[in-house]
């Protein structure tokens, strides 16, 4: 007999025995625990299109959050499970199949949508309203010192991303003159 302590396990007497694997009961040998039944097989596609249909869908309406991705989401993998049903067979479990090829497509959305949203906002740049708007006024000051014709020829250049030859056309001059009073403009911004 152990020491209390001494072993790595110790035995609980008042715990009930517990016990894995054959038995023998009158002689003969019976399973506890059932084995794992291989998942049966479906018949058909529609078969199987009208049993997981709408379980998949409200799975994914419940991951997504919205309707129109959980619907778009269970046609491409009832349609990529479509595609495959020739080799139906080779598939273990068509439905585990189904919901992994779903949540797969769920996932491979939201990295793109991730992605391109890195691209159209820049991470990390959070820009105070009220600094753009003392900008706006500081640049509106800036220009209100300038002379008419170069303020002119730098907002339809600069602001308005006219060419010289269309802003020449607005104000009735020559391009060669607009280049140079938005030069102009320019360098007295600089120096301001």
């Amino acid at each position: 007999m152990r020491r209390r302590g001494a072993g790595r396990f110790r035995l609980n007497e008042d715990a009930p025995v517990r016990i894995h694997g054959p038995v023998q009961a009158d002689g003969d040998f019976e399973e506890l625990r059932p084995a794992p039944e291989a998942p049966e097989r479906p018949a058909s596609f529609d078969e199987l299109f009208l049993d997981l249909h709408d379980r998949l869908y409200r799975a994914l309406f419940f991951v997504t959050g919205s309707a129109h991705d959980a619907e778009e989401l269970t046609q491409d993998a009832f349609l990529k499970l479509w595609e495959r049903w020739d080799r139906i067979d080779t598939i273990e479990d068509p439905t585990a199949y189904l919901f992994r090829v779903a949540m797969n497509g769920f996932r491979m959305r939201a990295r793109r949508a991730k992605l391109a949203a890195r691209k159209l906002i820049p991470v990390g740049t959070h820009q105070d309203p009220y600094e753009e708007i003392d900008l706006r006024e500081d640049v509106r000051q800036m220009l209100l010192g300038l002379p008419a014709r170069q303020r002119a020829a730098l907002v339809l250049t600069e602001i308005f991303g006219y060419g010289s030859e269309q802003a020449a056309q607005i104000l009735g001059i020559a391009p060669t003159t607009v280049r140079v009073l938005a030069s102009q403009g320019r360098a007295a911004l600089r120096e301001a």
